[in-house]
């Protein structure tokens, strides 16, 4: 199928198996609660990446039909999350043979042991970088469907096909989860789209594409990354288990300083866009130089946002 034909297919379906998680999700109670940590007022239906999924499939079984081992595992292991709310240590167990499975499914240019490593903290970071993004209406998905989008634009092949069917089955859950979200990605639907920046990531480094390619990708997912590391660099100044939620984020401290939560997730998918853009032009018209300081300069820029958001001290630090 062409990459027209695929964006079609894949954001009919979405749009079609979205009310229908909806329904399913409520009616076996797999729904979002508000909470301590919660930003919503009612509870919402989880199990939205179930029907990003539906919408993705049609690109990865066009392209690579192995990559459906590690997205479904990671969609598996997260409405499962979801449900029965799995203890850290078997969440990571399972991130880590997702990793694994990643590798096995997606060729990449290295070999070996530092391959199979890279690739497998890559996808666990990566999960959990979306997870922490998924916590404002359209967030996750917004900022994810553009780095979708920007991945089509650099890829060939399986990545270039399962590029476009991720950012149209996106565009297509974004019209229930905009706000006020009548759906949320669950973490079922986090795993699965840090699973597939992984997965998009790692075709930027297969066999046959110039190295511009894979240095440039590496920004476009500098954002769920740095979400990461901005908890981590957050939690341990307030002497927190690294394991303990907390409404620290940036979109977190933008809002507790009266920015709307809409405008808060438009900020972020902002700032994923011209990363995007800037990637996209320099693997094009650029040599390996420029890219690489254009990814430090995104890595520093990132640094500074949360900084200025107060987002890498802790909660009584922030507000003091």
């Amino acid at each position: 199928m062409t990459a027209w034909v695929i964006a079609v297919v894949s954001l009919a379906l979405t749009l079609v198996a979205t009310p229908l998680v909806i329904v399913v999700a409520t009616r076996s109670g797999i729904v979002d609660r508000p909470g301590a940590l919660k930003s919503q007022a009612a509870p919402v239906p989880y199990l939205g990446g179930v029907a990003v999924f539906v919408g993705t499939a049609v690109g990865v079984l066009s392209g690579r039909p192995s990559l459906l081992i590690p997205l479904a595992a990671a969609l598996i292991l997260g409405v499962a999350d979801d449900r029965f709310d799995l203890p850290p240590p078997v969440r990571l167990v399972g991130e880590v043979g997702i990793g694994v499975a990643v590798v096995a499914t997606c060729p990449v240019r290295l070999s070996g042991v530092v391959a199979v490593l890279l690739v497998v903290a890559v996808t666990v970071l990566l999960i959990n970088g979306v997870n922490l993004l998924d916590g404002l209406d359209m967030l996750a998905a917004g900022v994810t469907a553009v780095a979708a989008a920007a991945f089509f634009l650099l890829l060939e092949g399986f990545g270039r096909q399962t590029a476009v069917a991720l950012a149209a089955a996106l565009i297509g859950f974004l019209v229930f989860n905009r706000p006020p979200a009548k759906v949320y990605l669950g973490d079922g639907g986090a795993y699965f789209l840090g699973t597939a920046l992984a997965v998009l990531l790692s075709a930027a480094w297969a066999p046959g594409l110039s190295a511009r390619v894979g240095v440039a990708a590496l920004a476009l997912v500098a954002v769920p990354a740095a979400e990461v590391a901005f908890a981590v660099v957050r939690r341990r100044r307030g002497r927190m288990s690294l394991m303990t939620g907390d409404r620290g984020h940036p979109y977190d401290r933008l809002v507790a300083r009266g920015w709307p939560r809409t405008s808060a997730s438009l900020a972020y998918v902002g700032v994923e866009a011209l990363v995007a853009v800037g990637a996209v032009t320099l693997a094009h018209h650029a040599g390996l130089a420029p890219i690489i300081v254009f990814d430090l300069a995104v890595a520093a820029l990132l640094v500074a946002l949360a900084a200025g958001a107060g987002a890498l001290s802790p909660d009584q630090e922030a507000s003091a």
